[in-house]
């Protein structure tokens, strides 16, 4: 939500800011803008819309400063608009912001009863009023900060110039992610590491009540109340490489093509596949930094990892969107090989409805960027509590990464795209490895039943290659099915949760009416809506639950749906029940929702993309939701 780029430097701003923000528009947006230095004030040029509305109106600007600010916008506070749009300015302060300041109203009632003029509707110039007031009492933009900072509460991340100290900024936060990459040469301050790739290969994370003030290229860390900090600075992983298209028309279907080598990625870490076992690398359970964990050990962190998991007695899986769904999957894997007790929960519900975390529990946090701000909550709430946490996240370093008692990685690449793919089956994956990991911890699997589980898995990526054909199929029925007023999308069991998932992708991306449920649940309500103007998808691979799943899809059938099936092999019951059926390749039941994921992904992308719609950045969605 949201993209910042800041930049002081030997280069263009005009062309680093707007390079550093299309670099952030996966993130959403719905307005942009600068301000970049031109000889005596920063000058702003704002645009509502897309990028290419803003870049148009910079093609005939030129600027005399090397240094500036820029924003992409996602709307809280006042509608979509270029006067709402971002950087504020007040007197010779300008800024932008990330984040919700939640005392807002005391603070526009003070500035108003004040004589304060507001030339919008946004929370973030009340900032800039602020700050302006606290700068004109110190007449220096770090020290006129940390006196800021105790006037406002919320989750943030600013950056800020001056016009009288044209070669500074200034940059600070609280919640929402800041990093911060130097040269000799050139400093540039981002939301994602995604925006300086073409810059700078290392990086420093800004944490919370930390403040960054850049002097020309004179970088300082300071706390928020004026002590200075050292910071260490960490290579970046990823590359600029990763973030282009490749011949693909959208991020989103390269994504989708890159998943077996994406699960492939998650997975190699932690097997040894001389004798099909599973050994989880380099957990850091303990740990005090995550830049630590390359240097530990091997075996040293494996047998400090099996002694932390040993006396776990209860999990708690937390999550948003479809990181939930991929826990509710983790929730069948870890019940079924490691007999124990799982409750899967959304962030934003749990955190607020005062859980009971008994003694010896285990509180696994899944979030893609690292930086979900409910998922983050969580954390740090199970934290107090006294529960062992374990992170999986896709962005190393990130703050979920960061402040996670152990550390796993979906390592699924860059994803550009705001509808999750690539992320997800690689979560599924690592969900897979951990499940039959705690099952031989536990003693619940005997050692043939952990190389049998594990040469599933493995099997997986290949498989999944075979799946990928149904690109063409789902592009040419794509005419037809958006057409249609709704789709259910149902299964049973592990399969259940992507049913959910298959649903909230076509909601993200076509805008259509779609629900998800258990199969088993059809006569409990869903049933009522299902004529031959609804699709049902329904998820009917060869496993303990087919006989159940078939009488299902009769039941929908003899209702008049239209039915798309996914079954395994030749299956010529389902074939015959079915409008469309396709086959996937037979597999253990417990890598099936990975092989599922692939179908249900590509008839969202192609119901959207013959829709019209954008599928990497779909309307009012964000990809990092690093505010509530």
């Amino acid at each position: 939500m949201c993209g910042i780029v800041g930049y002081l430097g030997d280069k263009d701003p005009k062309d680093v800011l707007l390079g550093g923000l299309k670099r952030l528009e996966y993130r959403g947006y719905d307005s942009a803008g600068v301000a970049i230095h031109d000889g005596t004030t920063f000058k702003r040029v704002r645009a509502s819309g897309k990028l290419s509305a803003l870049e148009e109106k910079l093609s005939n600007e030129s600027f005399s400063g090397r240094i500036g600010i820029g924003h992409t916008r996602w709307a809280t506070h006042g509608e979509p608009s270029e006067r709402n749009a971002h950087p504020h300015k007040v007197g010779p302060v300008t800024l932008v912001h990330n984040g919700i300041i939640e005392n807002f109203h005391e603070i526009k009632e003070d500035l108003k009863s004040r004589g304060a003029q507001l030339a919008s509707d946004t929370d973030t110039e009340l900032v800039a009023h602020l700050l302006n007031e606290e700068y004109q009492v110190t007449k220096d933009l770090r020290k006129a900060v940390e006196r800021l900072i105790p006037l406002i509460r919320g989750a943030y991340s600013i950056v800020a110039v001056s016009e009288d100290q044209p070669n500074k900024l200034v940059a600070f936060k609280e919640g929402p992610p800041l990093v911060v990459g130097s040269s000799r040469k050139e400093v540039i301050i981002a939301s994602d590491v995604q925006a300086i790739l073409d810059h700078v290969q290392e990086v420093v994370y800004l944490e919370d009540d930390e403040v960054v003030e850049v002097d020309g290229t004179d970088v300082k860390f300071f706390s928020a109340n004026g002590f200075p900090i050292r910071k260490e600075s960490v290579k970046i992983s990823w590359s600029a490489d990763q973030m282009e298209k490749h011949g693909y028309k959208n991020f989103m279907l390269k994504e989708i093509f890159e998943q077996p080598r994406a699960v492939a990625a998650a997975i190699d870490p932690h097997i040894d596949l001389n004798n099909y076992r599973v050994a989880l690398n380099r957990v850091g359970f303990g740990v005090d930094s995550v830049e630590k964990l390359d240097s530990l050990n091997f075996e040293d962190d494996l047998k400090n990892t099996i002694e932390k998991l040993s006396g776990i007695e209860r999990i708690f899986i937390v999550a948003c969107g479809t990181s939930f769904y991929a826990g509710m999957v983790g929730e069948y894997l870890l019940e079924s090989f490691a007999e124990i007790p799982v409750e899967v929960d959304i962030a934003s519900e749990f955190r607020y409805r005062d859980p009971v975390i008994p003694k010896n529990s285990l509180v696994i946090v899944v979030s893609q960027s690292g930086e979900t701000a409910d998922s983050l909550a969580v954390l740090r709430q199970v934290k107090e509590l006294g529960a062992l946490t374990l992170s999986i996240c896709n962005v190393k370093r990130s703050s979920i990464d960061r402040e996670s008692d152990g550390h796993l990685y979906m390592n699924a690449g860059v994803e550009i795209g705001v509808a999750s793919t690539k992320a997800f089956v690689s979560t599924l994956s690592v969900f897979h490895l951990f499940s039959v990991f705690l099952g031989r911890v536990r003693g619940k699997l005997t050692e043939a039943q952990e190389q049998e589980y594990t040469q599933s898995l493995v099997a997986v990526p290949s498989l999944m290659e075979s799946v990928l054909v149904y690109d063409n199929f789902f592009a040419e029925v794509a005419k037809t099915l958006k057409t249609f007023r709704g789709f259910l999308y149902m299964g049973r069991g592990v399969n259940y949760p992507i049913a959910m998932e298959g649903a909230l992708k076509l909601k993200e991306l076509a805008y259509m009416h779609a629900e998800g449920y258990a199969a088993g649940e059809m006569k409990h309500g869903p049933l009522a809506l299902i004529d031959d103007r609804m699709i049902v998808m329904m998820m009917v691979p060869s496993d303990k639950h087919y006989e159940k799943s078939v009488s299902n899809l009769q039941e929908a059938k003899a209702r008049g749906g239209v039915v798309i099936s996914l079954g395994t092999g030749e299956n010529t019951e389902l074939k015959e029940m079915s409008e469309h059926y396709l086959s996937l390749p037979k597999a253990h039941w417990s890598v099936n929702p990975i092989l599922e994921a692939i179908p249900v992904q590509l008839l969202a992308y192609h119901v959207a993309d013959a829709l019209g719609h954008d599928v990497d950045q779909p309307r009012n969605l964000a990809k990092s939701v690093t505010v509530e």
